[in-house]
């Protein structure tokens, strides 16, 4: 089983390297700003001693005034899980850096996420809907939705 990392002890060594890049953490995850999204991957993937190889799942929540995407990282070198919970304030048009260029297994989790919820992975391969044929209205896991 791998081991949880401490959110407090990832985001202190991610605000060394990119400031301002954090939201919040707790115990058992990191938040980051979505604009400093691309940055804060590229340094859980390639840091020595981190090195999350391995996107275990990816998946998005609608609350009342914002959008979190949610990755769930793992390290197969260390044994190692992070949470990184990506918070989008925009509800009218979520957009968040698409990660298959990181981690090839977004590619379908990413398209999911864009036909159920709405949210646009910029810099997707293939951001066409998976589940839902085009031209359906809406996005059904939305709160708003009829």
């Amino acid at each position: 089983m791998t081991q949880l990392l401490s959110g407090e002890t990832v985001a202190r060594q991610v605000q060394e390297q990119l400031p301002r890049s954090m939201v919040a953490a707790g115990s058992r995850e990191i938040i980051i700003d979505s604009r400093s999204w691309p940055a804060v991957a590229a340094y859980l993937k390639s840091t020595p001693g981190m090195d999350f190889d391995y996107l275990a799942s990816v998946t998005a929540v609608d609350y009342p005034d914002y959008f979190e995407v949610i990755y769930q990282l793992t390290s197969l070198p260390h044994n190692h899980s992070l949470v990184v919970k990506v918070r989008l304030n925009d509800r009218v048009n979520p957009v968040i850096a698409s990660v298959v260029g990181l981690w090839r297994g977004a590619d379908l989790q990413e398209r999911e996420i864009y036909d159920l919820m709405g949210i646009r992975f910029e810099g997707h391969p293939n951001l066409e809907r998976i589940v839902l044929w085009e031209g359906f209205a809406g996005y059904p896991l939305r709160k708003e939705f009829p």
